[in-house]
């Protein structure tokens, strides 16, 4: 069953910063030295996180390996920062972190020191909570996993997933595909006792919809919804053939089974028509067998949730209890439900519950429609009869257009839009700028991009006005909308869609700026080149060198295109911030990694650059070495030739660095531009009594870099050479000529 989160909305957000401040601290612990200023900034960061989300008292967080829970209550799993710190905390062992207090900084420090060792020897040492009760601090303290309970286990003893059999898989398989599935016997007998319990049928529909996920691990609440429905449509038509006589009880199993799944993805499958060709009603079926528990429990959830009741929730709400005497019963007992979670013992439930309860009951067209309209309504058929018996305007079809789909939500843009512009209060102006960002991801879901751009750059407009009302949470409108699913699903698709719909996501993706980059990541982390990862690197590139320190996790991935992808863009951003986060690839063992890192560094015009090559290079040998350089040249990249000269200006030629000097000496001549003329003009003119070998092979080396570079400049040095060089040097140019 999936994990659903019913944290308030207040102890959420504060669970997801709290785990994006954790896992930029762990990332920069690795990176840089204790004392490195982006450490310092960083474990701030994340003290402040704590703080905040403690209060100063005590606050504990459990870990699974795909989310994080407070007090038994999940958090949301479909948020990446929540997943990937669950994962991280999770491969340290670690069963529950508990913050007591305010946690000072050196606690902080000690707690990053304990995350980031290497497994094995983390382990070695009894696991985290050992090492934290000889090396930790009182504010914080760290629940392991039991490692004797662990490896006492029985041996044979499997997990209660385990136990479904090859039959289970296919079909779940078979439904997860979204084929026309064809199922034989067996397998309709066991579809049909599936059907016969609301556990197993919760189980195959979370199995068969859990690989609908966006590569970052988040659902694709549309899939999944499709993949459910499609599910439970198997379950009744085998039903329906081969016991029809239990398809009430079936309807009754399949609303229980839909109570304990996603809500969103429910509510996405309750707005589903049903198929006129398809013969049974299932999404009315189940909507139908929905008693007041589960309706009481569906609601309850959502709203949990989602913190408020939306206008899509009432229609549902509206379409399952229209009994108003039922609606009351099924709140009552929804209430009962919300007050056993956080969200109802937050003391603002309340003030939310009354609109939510008035926006739940109260949803109808009265407040919208007048008795005379009603009535108007009320003979819109007999009107409509003597309005064909004559000639219709000449305007009716222009009329018709503007009650249509798309001129409807075009009209709620500028509304809203003019509604921004107009306020003057503060408050308000935030709520307007949450609801911009909501319809900011209708639209994207709807594809209706142009009217995405207008909505965000309505935002933008007043987030970059210093006097702007508003100014800020506009501003936070935009960040929430660039890591939003939505979102996310819309950098999915930027392969699929036409020139025109790449414009206009291009233009609300660069209003938007860096947030953006956390859904481009997954595009561009693809072995084979693609137009949606080509459209990623160029919208991640247009943010510029704010980009840098956002795509460190490529760099972590440890899968090599991933690592490939984030030292490409980080080269040809060209930032001096991006040495450090590119340094430790240069260790690693895969060459296509290296030489991308190599070219990386060659493309930054920074002193550091040429740096950490030269480190490389002086630490490797033969082929690694070699290497390097060809990653280096392959391009006859001109802009490489000062970091080329620096190496030679830093390097001992005739000491520890001979070897290195002869490699970069010939990779001048490879790249073959005249500005590294007077450099190797320098290098073979360099004289020495002892070291004649050495001597020898740097000046051979040099000289025929500069044949190979050739021109005016190149001709005229060697020339020279020959007229004022050594006894050494002569012999060598007039052996070349």
């Amino acid at each position: 069953m999936s994990q659903v989160s019913q944290l308030s909305p207040e102890l959420a957000r504060g669970v997801l910063q709290l785990a994006r401040a954790l896992l930029v601290a762990a990332r920069n612990w690795t990176l840089y030295p204790p004392e490195h200023p982006t450490v310092g900034l960083s474990v701030g960061r994340f003290t402040d996180a704590i703080r905040q989300s403690s209060m100063g008292a005590v606050f504990s967080l459990g870990i699974t390996p795909d989310t994080l829970m407070v007090e038994g209550t999940f958090a949301d799993p479909a948020q990446s920062g929540i997943a990937e710190a669950a994962r991280l905390l999770h491969d340290c062992d670690l069963l529950r972190v508990t913050f007591v207090g305010d946690v000072p900084t050196n606690a902080v420090h000690a707690f990053l020191r304990v995350v980031t060792l290497d497994p094995a020897e983390r382990r070695q040492l009894g696991g985290p909570a050992t090492i934290w009760a000889t090396q930790g601090h009182p504010s914080l303290a760290l629940e392991q996993i039991d490692y004797e309970k662990v490896l006492g286990r029985e041996e044979g003893e499997i997990t209660e997933p385990a136990r479904r059999d090859d039959l289970w898989r296919s079909i779940v398989m078979s439904i997860a595909g979204g084929q026309q599935a064809v199922f034989d016997e067996r397998a309709q007998e066991r579809l049909l006792a599936i059907a016969g319990s609301p556990l197993d049928i919760t189980d195959l529909a979370a199995a068969a919809m859990a690989p609908k996920r966006a590569v970052d691990g988040s659902p694709m609440i549309t899939s999944q919804a499709a993949t459910v429905l499609a599910a439970f449509r198997h379950l009744t038509s085998i039903v329906g053939v081969m016991a029809p006589e239990r398809m009430p009880e079936v309807m009754s199993n399949l609303a229980t089974a839909a109570t304990r799944l996603d809500p969103h993805v429910v509510m996405r499958v309750l707005q589903t028509d049903d198929d006129p060709a398809g013969g049974i009603g299932v999404v009315r079926g189940v909507a139908a067998a929905f008693d007041d528990a589960k309706v009481a429990q569906l609601l309850a959830t959502s709203l949990a949730i989602d913190g408020q009741a939306s206008d899509r929730l009432a229609t549902i709400f509206n379409t399952i209890a229209p009994d108003e005497d039922r609606k009351r019963r099924v709140l009552t007992l929804t209430r009962t439900l919300l007050n056993e979670t956080d969200f109802g013992k937050s003391g603002q439930f309340q003030v939310l519950w009354t609109s939510m309860e008035e926006l739940l009951i109260s949803y109808n067209d009265k407040p919208f429609v007048s008795e005379a309209y009603r009535s108007a309504l009320d003979g819109v058929g007999e009107r409509a009869e003597r309005m064909a018996s004559i000639d219709l305007p000449e305007e009716l079809s222009e009329w018709m257009d503007s009650l249509g789909q798309q001129s409807v939500r075009t009209l709620s843009v500028r509304m809203l839009i003019d509604l921004l512009t107009i306020e003057t209060d503060a408050d308000r102006a935030g709520d307007i700028a949450q609801d911009m960002e909501a319809l900011a991801e209708d639209l994207l879901m709807a594809g209706a991009y142009d009217d995405t751009q207008a909505v965000t750059q309505a935002l933008a407009d007043r987030a970059g006005s210093a006097a702007g009302v508003g100014r800020d949470a506009c501003r936070h409108a935009l960040d929430t909308l660039g890591e939003s699913l939505a979102m996310l699903e819309t950098a999915a698709v930027l392969g699929e869609v036409d020139d025109s719909g790449w414009d206009a996501i291009r233009a609300v993706m660069q209003i938007i700026g860096l947030p953006t980059i956390e859904v481009l990541k997954p595009v561009v982390a693809v072995e084979q080149e693609t137009l949606a990862s080509r459209r990623a690197e160029e919208l991640i590139l247009g943010c510029g060198p704010g980009a840098v320190m956002r795509l460190g996790s490529l760099l972590s991935d440890p899968r090599w295109f991933a690592q490939c992808a984030g030292a490409r863009l980080l080269g040809r951003i060209g930032s001096a911030t991006a040495v450090p986060l590119l340094q430790p690839l240069l260790r690693q063992n895969n060459p296509r990694v290296i030489r991308e890192t190599v070219t990386a560094l060659g493309s930054i015009p920074d002193p550091s650059a040429a740096r950490a090559i030269h480190t490389v290079l002086r630490a490797a040998t033969g082929a690694a070495r070699r290497a390097v350089i060809d990653a280096l040249v392959a391009d006859r990249d001109p802009r490489v030739v000062p970091m080329l000269i620096r190496i030679l200006e830093e390097s001992q030629p005739l000491g520890k660095d001979h070897d290195v000097v002869l490699e970069t000496l010939a990779a001048l001549g490879t790249v073959g531009s005249e500005t590294a003329v007077p450099a190797l003009a320098s290098a073979i003119q360099r004289r020495g009594f002892f070291g004649r070998k050495k001597l020898r092979a740097i000046k051979e080396r040099g000289v025929a870099a500069l044949g190979s570079i050739g021109g005016p400049k190149a001709d005229a040095t060697l020339e020279q050479a020959s007229r004022t060089g050594d006894r050494m040097l002569k012999k060598i140019v007039a052996a070349r000529r």
